[in-house]
């Protein structure tokens, strides 16, 4: 818009310098054009639009709190009301503006408003919570006159009634409420959606119960309870630490102790141990060093040419029981025995361990003995334990029983590996004797017994037929007998009058000197208590025995070859 010529007049006929004159009709120009309201800041665009502001949004109009909507106070007193009971609300506002006052009229005086500075304060009466936007005075001219002016008769009535309360208190600090609702949303939980009233609750509650997210440290006692629930799981984890590290090392110790058992724990085999207590026993006063060297050259030998060298066995075992039962125990009636076999007890060199190897040698004996099995067996002698070994090797490297060879690492030279009773089946055939393994898996009897083990031998070596004198020698080799930790050699059976059986048996753990007691002419029954073993003695879980049935030919060799490659035993029952 153009400023007037009168203005323009008035200005050029003053006593003002050139410059300021020019001044002056630039600033009286660009406030021509476009005014702001010293109140709220609104621009228009021309002075008629400045006086419909003035009256529509500022006449008559009251300051109302922007936090709790009180009203009907002067500016004085406003911001002395917000300063008091608004303080923390008040520094908390982020968008403060500077309020140029005006003096403020009443009803009486409607047509007398005048513009005044104002002073600043630190919170905007044009702001007061989230859900009430700032409202501008161009937003308000949009509405309708009347609608505001309905407005502000009605705010100017309720304002008159607080006043009136008001004036009845003695001091305005203590207005702690509000005349209008507040209409805000309340504060809700960024954490856990929860809502509390007061801004100042939901602080609390975010600090009590989500501490740890906001690493606000706990107090009283909070601090106190999660300390002691934090000593808690530090002292049920050290425990569960603890019991893990005792049963790995108990599951160590465990494996160790199976591995020394078998043998398996690289500590030497049969030669190490022999040299090692013999030691022991020079050592100990019970072997002149003279002796020991003896020995030691003994053992070289029998392991250079790998025969056994015969100090731990004892012949003639048959033929004395043989003498016994035909000039004593009358309360036998009847007795079947083995072919003749040589007793081998274990050694220096094998004591723990070697009595899968020691029985082996006490049946290849019998069968030695046998001209059934020269063909098989011809030119043998009875093995030392390492060459067992070493033949045992040998059928694995034929094709035998590889998931057993696979078990002891392909290899028992140099070691105290037990032996069972498949080593055993494996070893005799291939060496083209027949055999095969029977497994009696648990107790067919009362107490853990086993009746059908007894049975099935008593079968085995009667089925050469009837006869009549109460000892029969038969042909049939001794049974190889296998339980869990031991094995032993069986050589005979007992039927006694009252039809109850009773095994003899040969323990490589008998030493030689005991065996002796049988070789004498009078030998007594007392002698014989550690061969004869009733039912009550063989209560272990489970039984396995390898009877030897006669020789193979190759064929039948290669036959059961590939059999044992899918090893399975005849189970009874």
């Amino acid at each position: 818009m153009i400023v007037s010529n009168r203005f323009m007049k008035c200005i050029f006929s003053s006593n003002l310098t050139l410059k300021l004159r020019i001044m002056l009709c630039s600033f009286l120009a660009t406030c021509h054009t476009m005014l702001s309201c010293d109140i709220c800041g609104e621009t228009v665009t021309s002075e008629p639009d400045m006086k419909a502001h003035l009256l529509i949004v500022h006449m008559e109009n009251e300051i109302i709190c922007p936090f709790c909507k009180l009203s009907g106070v002067n500016y004085d007193e406003m911001c002395f009301h917000i300063e008091t009971t608004h303080f923390e609300q008040n520094t908390l506002e982020g968008n403060f503006e500077r309020i140029n006052t005006v003096q403020y009229g009443t009803s009486d005086n409607k047509k007398d408003n005048t513009l005044q500075c104002g002073t600043e304060v630190n919170s905007s009466i044009h702001s007061g919570c989230a859900s009430h936007p700032k409202n501008s005075a161009q937003s308000l001219i949009k509405d309708s006159t009347l609608k505001h002016e309905a407005f502000y008769s009605e705010n100017l009535t309720e304002s008159r009634k607080f006043l009136t309360s008001r004036e009845k208190q003695s001091d305005l600090t203590e207005i702690k409420g509000s005349i209008y609702e507040t209409t805000y949303s309340p504060p809700e939980c960024p954490f856990c959606g929860k809502i509390e009233e007061h801004r100042e609750d939901m602080e609390t509650h975010v600090k009590t119960k989500h501490a740890n997210l906001l690493d606000i440290p706990l107090e009283g006692m909070d601090r106190v309870q999660c300390s002691g629930d934090l000593q808690l799981a530090q002292q049920l984890q050290q425990e569960e630490d603890r019991k893990r590290s005792e049963e790995s090392r108990r599951e160590i110790e465990e494996f160790q102790k199976l591995q020394r058992q078998y043998g398996l724990d690289n500590s030497g085999g049969y030669k190490q141990q022999q040299l090692r207590n013999m030691e022991i026993e020079v050592n100990r006063g019970r072997m002149p060093p003279s002796e020991f060297h003896r020995r030691k050259a003994d053992m070289m030998e029998s392991l250079a040419i790998g025969i056994d060298d015969g100090k731990t066995k004892t012949s003639g075992i048959i033929e004395a029981l043989h003498r016994y039962y035909q000039n004593a125990a009358t309360d036998v009636r009847r007795v079947w025995l083995s072919s003749v076999v040589d007793h081998f007890h274990s050694s220096l060199g094998d004591k723990g361990w070697g009595c899968g190897y020691r029985n082996f040698q006490m049946l290849l004996s019998s069968l030695l003995q046998n001209d059934a099995y020269n063909d098989c067996l011809k030119g043998m002698s009875i093995p030392c334990i390492p060459k067992i070994q070493s033949m045992i090797e040998d059928a694995w490297k034929e094709g035998f029983d590889p998931q057993g060879a696979s078990q002891l690492n392909n290899r028992l030279q140099g070691t105290k590996a037990w032996i069972g009773a498949c080593e055993i089946y494996i070893l005799l055939t291939s060496l083209r004797v027949k055999c095969h393994i029977v497994d009696f898996h648990k107790s067919t009897g009362p107490l853990g017994t086993h009746p059908c083990l007894f049975e099935w031998i008593l079968n085995y070596y009667s089925s050469e037929g009837e006869v009549s004198s109460k000892v029969v020698c038969t042909s049939k080799p001794p049974i190889y007998l296998q339980h869990q930790g031991h094995s032993r050699t069986v050589i005979g059976i007992e039927e006694k009058r009252n039809r109850t059986l009773c095994l003899l048996i040969l323990d490589p753990g008998c030493p030689s000197r005991e065996m002796q007691k049988l070789l004498k002419q009078d030998v007594e029954a007392s002698s014989l208590k550690q061969l004869r073993k009733s039912m009550g003695n063989l209560k272990h879980k489970q039984y396995q025995i390898v009877a030897v049935e006669g020789a193979l030919s190759p064929v039948e060799k290669v036959a059961r070859r590939q059999a044992s490659q899918v090893f399975t035993a005849e189970k009874i029952p």
